[in-house]
């Protein structure tokens, strides 16, 4: 018993770290039985089954990918200036205590990201071309 004199189990957040060590032993225990059980109960011919025609409607077969990548950039400049305005809020706040050295940080962030509009809209980022 001289082993475990140093641990504390009267520790109020004792009960907690215990239920979280033991949720993560289980979660990897069911993990690795639910893995190998699958393996061992898959069947490995199934690629025909896979691509029947299940119930109704039409024959499966692999088209190619026709998202458009504006909206991938339409959702990194929307990123960007949402970004802008969480930073602008307690800058806002604290204008009064930040002084001249915050209003100069806070310009030269907004002409940091001003400059990364221009060059997204001179690269065309902004205009939407039709996919045809």
């Amino acid at each position: 018993m001289t082993q475990l004199s140093h641990m504390d189990f009267a520790h109020p957040y004792f009960g907690a770290f215990f239920l979280l060590a033991f949720g993560v032993a289980v979660f990897y225990g069911i993990t690795v039985v639910a893995r190998i059980v699958s393996r061992r109960m898959a069947r490995l011919d199934t690629e025909k089954l896979k691509l029947t025609i299940y119930e109704c409607g039409p024959e499966v077969s692999k088209q190619p990918n026709k998202i458009s990548a504006h909206f991938y950039l339409f959702a990194l400049l929307f990123i960007l200036f949402d970004v802008e305005i969480i930073f602008m809020f307690p800058w806002a706040v604290n204008f009064k205590i930040l002084g001249w050295f915050g209003f100069i940080e806070m310009v030269l962030f907004v002409l940091l990201l001003a400059i990364g509009f221009v060059y997204a809209w001179k690269k065309g980022a902004l205009e939407w071309h039709s996919i045809r």
